[in-house]
Parts: C-alpha cells; structure tokens; sequence
C-alpha cells in the first residue's frame, strides 16, 4: 500500500497543495514550523479521522476558512482508489471514495493503514497510563476499523454514566430523586459492562499478540538487549483471574460494578472499566525487572518506545496488510547508532515518509525522492 498523490485545500497552513508520491523513501527536509509534518499528519488524519499532534479537527483548518479538505490517490495491491474527507470542526465531516459519499466518515477508517513514529512517542513510556491506553485502542481501531464505532460507543456511556453518578450521588444527599437517578443508573451499568467487556477482551487479545514483537523489536534496536528483555502485561482495574471471554468479562465488570457503587457514588465518576486500565512496560529479567517509567535511562526508554512502534508495524503486516510508515522528525531525537539501526529496520517497507530540519539527520538508507519545503511551497529536489 501506498501514496500515490496528495491533495490539500486549506489544511493547516497550505491554502492548496499538490504533492505527488512514490512507493519507498520520500523525505521531506525544511525548518521548523514551514509545514513538513502538516502533509505527513494529513495522511495519518486520512487513517484513523484523527492527528497524531492535537486532540481535536480545529486546528487542521487553516485559519480563515471554515473547512479543509485532505484527498489522497492511494494504491494497494495495483487498484488506485481516491479517499477523501472534508474536515469541518465542530460538525459532521464528510468522507469519499472514488468520489462517492459515504454515508459515514468513520467508514473511512482503514482503507489507508499508517503507523507513526514521532518525537511525543516518547510519552508513551514516560507519561500517564492514558497514553498507553490510547496507544492500544488506535493499534487495534487500525487492525480491525469496526472497532472505532466500539471506542466511541464506550467513551459516550462512560460519559452519560458519570453524569448520572454525579446526579444519584447529589440526590444521595437530600433529593428526593434518588430512585429514579440509581434506576437510570442501573441500565447504564449494563452499557458500560456489555461495551466495556468487549473492549477489554480485544485489549487482552492484542496485548498477548503484541508481546512477542516488542521483544524482538526492543533487541533490535537497544544495544546488548534480548528479546526478553521487554516486557508487556494488561493491568485491569478489577481482578478478572485468566479470564478473556467477552461474555465473562461482561459479567465480571457488571459484578464489580454493583460492588462499587457506594464509591463511585460518594466520588461521582466511574471507578472500573477500561479508561482505569494500565499498559504496564517493564525491562530486565526474572526478578530484576522493573518499571520502564521512573527506572529506564533516557536511551532505554527512547528505545522502548521505537519498539512499540516497530512491534505496531509488525503485527500489522502479519496481518497481510503493509502500512504506511510516517517517521516525523524522530531521528534529530536519536544518536547516530539508533538511526542507522532504525532505517535498517524500515527500509524494506512499501512506503516510509521522513520528515526532518537537516537533510544530513536522515540515514543513506533511506534516500530517495526528497522535497524541500518552505514558505508554503512543497518544491522536489531534481
């Protein structure tokens, strides 16, 4: 799979653009701040109808207009499709193939595949466990689309039920309303533990699949390392044994739920389910292994978080499938030996798009077409 043509119409900072591509390396080379990454964040944005750099669309729309519009020639397997989508902040986008509406946006989701390394990857190893929780959702959204429509179905319930704990917990306290507010409450529970268990399940699935390739990947790319020096395990935030059945995992978050209640109503907010759950990243070996967050080295954990990314890349091509890689300014972020270790890793992909300030930050191995940009103009080096 890959680019074949991209074109922008008031997207970020580009009143239009017109960028055609090529299977292998494509680099992109201009300072800071002169729009580089605002093309690879298009495509991913093409992807999963979402930025890897801002929560939400405004931002994606040059300033002045009211919509922007990202539209991409993409070529899998020899057949060209043309995808598109109409960015418009705070309503409804509208999305195309082949010039044809969809009758949802989100149907989009997964006609293109990508998967970015970026210097907030980081983060992932560093920051808060809602990270990592994001992290798993976007990898399994981009292995199987349909569960895009379960992720959002989850974070609604999880925020009508939070509305109504705070609304049974008020009339907890003097209303008379209680009954009706913990009535309500109850089918919301069902909701929650019928969505909820499903997305747990998909979570323990992935986790399992994934492990063995982040071992590999981490080995490859960390000096000395072996592939048992990563390690992954799913922390839920309720005791369920072994067990991984949808079915009994329902059960088991609708029992949890039932028990907590008093606390959740006394706090107001949703004490279980997966938004509690952690991703937990740990290295060494037996009894020496430890958190990668608060214990890991700078290198250690630069280099665990490439190996999340690597091992993304790798289990989705197990799936059959060959994902766009978008590396976005992360080599200034590593020493020469990471570098050349990384290139060498994804080389052989179908298309890996660079972005960088330097042309020199960019490994031999990855040399190919490149592009200069600056001052609005997306201008290919002869």
């Amino acid at each position: 799979m890959y680019v074949a043509h991209l074109t922008l119409v008031d997207f970020r900072s580009y009143a239009t653009a017109e960028v055609p591509l090529e299977p292998g390396a494509t680099a992109f080379i201009g300072h800071n701040g002169q729009g580089k990454t605002n093309l690879v964040e298009a495509i991913d944005y093409l992807s999963r109808l979402g930025s890897h750099r801002v929560a939400g669309d405004a931002p994606l729309v040059r300033a002045g207009a009211d919509r922007a519009l990202v539209r991409a020639t993409v070529v899998r397997d020899g057949r060209e499709a043309v995808l598109e989508v109409e960015i418009h902040p705070g309503r409804t986008n509208r999305a195309r193939v082949n010039r044809a509406d969809l009758p949802r946006a989100r149907e989009l989701i997964g006609l293109v595949r990508t998967v970015v390394f970026a210097p907030d990857d980081l983060a992932l190893v560093k920051g808060d466990p809602a990270g990592r929780r994001a992290f798993l959702d976007d990898l399994l959204v981009l292995r199987a689309p349909r569960l895009a429509s379960v992720r959002q179905d989850y974070e609604r319930v999880l925020r009508q039920r939070n509305s109504l704990l705070k609304t049974a917990g008020s009339a907890r306290r003097g209303s008379s309303s209680e009954g009706s507010a913990l009535s309500t409450l109850g089918v919301w529970d069902a909701h929650l533990a019928r969505i909820g268990g499903e997305l747990l399940a998909e979570r323990l699935r992935l986790v399992s699949e994934l492990r063995p390739y982040v071992g590999n990947a981490y080995a490859s790319v960390a000096r000395g390392a072996t592939r048992d020096d990563a390690g992954l395990e799913y922390l839920p935030s309720l005791d369920i044994a072994a067990l991984t059945d949808r079915a009994a995992l329902t059960d088991r978050l609708l029992e949890e739920l039932e028990r907590r209640r008093p606390d959740e109503l006394d706090r107001g907010v949703s004490l279980v389910g997966p938004h509690r759950d952690e991703l937990a990243l740990t290295l060494g070996n037996g009894e020496h292994r430890l958190p990668v967050r608060g214990y890991a080295s700078h290198g250690e954990s630069w280099s665990y978080a490439l190996a999340l990314r690597l091992a993304s890349y790798d289990l989705v091509r197990a799936d059959g499938d060959d994902p766009i890689l978008i590396l976005d300014d992360v080599f200034a972020e590593l020493d020469a030996e990471r570098r050349g270790q990384l290139a060498e890793l994804v080389a052989g992909a179908e298309q890996v798009l660079v972005t960088a300030a330097v042309a020199a930050d960019v490994p031999e191995k990855l040399a190919g077409t490149r592009y200069l940009v600056a001052d609005g103009e997306v201008t290919r080096e002869p």
